[in-house]
């Protein structure tokens, strides 16, 4: 089963699946990352960067949640997404506020569901509270267009040198 998901996951950001791929993305994750960031983008639901604010070391992002996200008639998005949306967030608060120095890897992340999100666009914001050499604490929130805060969310990230 693991394989066909891979392999699902390898045809949906068009890569052609050999027998090394597996291994490639095991050993240099960082590597398929930086060659495949937009089509993740896309699979999340083209996340896009609206916004950067230096003095608050402050990223919003924009994701459009779409109905093959949902269960529940449509209605409610899979609860797997949120947090991938708010780590998104989070990694692009970080990239920024390091000025591309420094990635995350993401070692704990809380998500506290105030509402559900449904079919439609949601807006991730996230901020770095404190950013040492090696881990950063970060938290963030999602809302609907209107404004409605739907998750709250906190962070810690190790951080790791960007090539």
């Amino acid at each position: 089963m693991w394989r066909t998901v891979l392999l699902i996951l390898f045809e949906r950001v068009n890569l052609s699946f050999d027998e090394n791929a597996l291994l490639t993305v095991v050993t240099n994750p960082r590597s398929f990352m930086a060659v495949n960031q937009g089509n993740l983008m896309d699979l999340l639901g083209d996340g896009t960067l609206l916004e950067y604010d230096d003095r608050q070391q402050k990223a919003i992002m924009q994701f459009d949640v779409r109905p093959e996200f949902c269960h529940s008639n449509v209605t409610v998005a899979q609860g797997d997404f949120v947090p991938a949306w708010m780590k998104a967030a989070m990694a692009h608060a970080v990239g920024s506020a390091s000025h591309g120095q420094f990635s995350v890897v993401i070692l704990e992340l809380k998500v506290t569901v105030a509402s559900t999100a449904g079919p439609g666009q949601v807006v991730a914001e996230a901020w770095v509270l404190s950013m040492g050499r090696t881990i950063a604490f970060l938290e963030g929130q999602l809302s609907d267009p209107a404004g409605k805060l739907l998750v709250t969310s906190s962070s810690t990230a190790k951080l790791v040198p960007d090539n």
